[in-house]
């Protein structure tokens, strides 16, 4: 009986190093693993890209003929260009107003370019304004000359709010012009309605009470001066006569 108890005895003290073993083995492999996944994000985050610092230039004047496509071939031979914006012109002007082209030329008044980097922005600024912008003498850009500016501290997202702000301003505006335009036309409409109903009533020989309606001009600052002057004249002359009777 006593070695049967000694050897369930060793049986068990086997069994419990064992799952000792294991349990350490098990931790071993996380512990591994967790290193592993560690290391990899510490390589990440040193290999992380940094943010370039983009350029944009102003060009004050935009030629004839010139569009998004052909500002993009320029400027692109001197590095790599981002976003191209372009101010569209509001009316054409002079003979060609009255012409209906089949495919009008657009025109355009400004624009702004964006290069990846900063100093290919600054380098196309300083060499390219003031200088022709083609030496061919068959191109249509021979006799024009760029204004170019580099914008600094300036973003687009600076653009877009101003474009914005401009759209609201203009959307403004056409609301107050349709209100007046209402206005008017009620106005109009409403006197020509009276004019028939007085007509009417001077043929048929009735008296009417309709007065028209007096128009105050607004006074001249001379007007007010002189108002002003005779106020404090009689205000004085009171008080005069509050002292001395």
């Amino acid at each position: 009986m006593s070695n049967q108890r000694s050897e369930f005895h060793l049986s068990n003290k086997n069994k419990k190093f064992f799952d000792l073993i294991k349990a350490n083995s098990k931790d071993n492999k996380i512990n591994k693993v967790s290193n592993l996944n560690d290391k990899i994000n510490n390589k990440f985050d040193i290999k992380k890209p940094l943010m370039k610092k983009r350029g944009i230039i102003y060009l004050a004047t935009i030629p004839k003929y010139m569009n998004v496509i052909k500002i993009r071939e320029i400027f692109s031979a001197y590095g790599e260009i981002g976003r191209v914006y372009l101010q569209l012109a509001n009316k054409l002007e002079g003979k060609n107003a009255k012409k209906k082209l089949k495919t009008p030329v657009k025109h355009f008044t400004e624009g702004w370019v964006e290069f990846e980097k900063k100093k290919v922005a600054k380098f196309v600024a300083s060499t390219l304004n003031n200088c022709q912008i083609s030496c061919q003498k068959k191109s249509k850009f021979y006799d024009v000359i760029w204004n170019i500016k580099y914008l600094p501290r300036f973003k687009w997202t600076h653009l877009s709010e101003r474009l914005a702000y401009e759209r609201a301003i203009y959307k403004q505006i056409l609301r107050t012009e349709i209100s007046q335009a209402k206005k008017e036309v009620n106005f109009f409409s409403f006197n020509i309605d009276r004019s028939k109903k007085l007509k009417i009533g001077s043929e048929l020989g009735k008296s009417s009470n309709f007065a028209l309606p007096q128009i105050y001009q607004k006074e001249t600052d001379i007007k007010i001066k002189e108002n002003e002057k005779k106020l404090k004249y009689k205000d004085r002359e009171d008080f005069l006569k509050a002292l001395f009777g």
